[in-house]
């Protein structure tokens, strides 16, 4: 009897997937670890940077009678999206000012008793710089957190936090990687100095998040987080 290869309909079974041989070198991910590598060397050079200013900037933000306000344009209102996100969960009332729309009507939101962390990494981004000195004009305290100090943003700044990196971490140096990196570090080392200043405990952070795991692991389930 002949043995028909042939599926149920007279259609032939596939043929198995051919497995490729193992790599014996993957520069992708070499690219990947070089990646990493150079992010942590961007965040451990902040370390040392960390001083006198970035104190005063403690200081004015615990002295501050009004609200903080971050503001940046594109990767870097990313991040600032998110920095604000984490003062304002660990007791400093803060929001987010996009810069262009700072420029369309939004810079109304920023009273003279607020502060300003204004992100660009180049310190030249044409939006943040006209927002930042739109307010320092009305009295606000204004902080630039660049990398690069010595620039138009550093000069309508009265305190400056340095996120300079020697390099971006991708394999072409042009995407907003270590830098980025760094400066949402920047931001997540000031909310921890904040937090231990004020003496912030995990039951006001509770108050504050009470929705979802965190607020399951820090208040016990309740009807609004189950």
């Amino acid at each position: 009897m002949t043995t028909h290869s042939a599926g149920e309909h007279g259609q032939h079974a596939p043929e198995p997937a051919e497995i490729p041989p193992p790599r014996q070198h993957d520069p992708g991910l070499d690219a990947a670890r070089e990646t990493l590598i150079r992010e942590a060397e961007a965040i451990s050079a902040l370390v040392e940077r960390l001083g006198e200013e970035f104190g005063a900037v403690v200081d004015l933000i615990l002295a501050c009678q009004g609200r903080v306000i971050v503001s940046g344009l594109g990767k870097s209102g990313l991040i600032g999206r998110k920095i604000a996100a984490t003062l304002a969960s660990t007791g400093t009332p803060t929001h987010f000012v996009h810069a262009a729309e700072a420029l369309h009507g939004d810079s109304g939101m920023v009273a003279p008793a607020d502060v300003l962390i204004a992100l660009s990494a180049s310190g030249e981004t044409a939006e943040v710089c006209a927002f930042a000195r739109m307010v320092a004009v009305r009295g606000c305290q204004v902080v630039a957190l660049t990398g690069r100090p010595k620039s138009t943003l550093g000069a309508i700044a009265g305190f400056t936090l340095d996120v300079t990196v020697d390099r971006e971490a991708d394999p072409l140096n042009v995407a907003p990687t270590a830098s980025t990196t760094a400066t949402l570090a920047m931001g997540d080392a000031l909310a921890s100095a904040l937090m231990v200043r004020r003496g912030f405990t995990s039951e006001e952070f509770a108050g504050f998040h009470p929705g979802g795991t965190l607020g399951r692991l820090l208040l016990g389930p309740t009807e609004e987080n189950r």
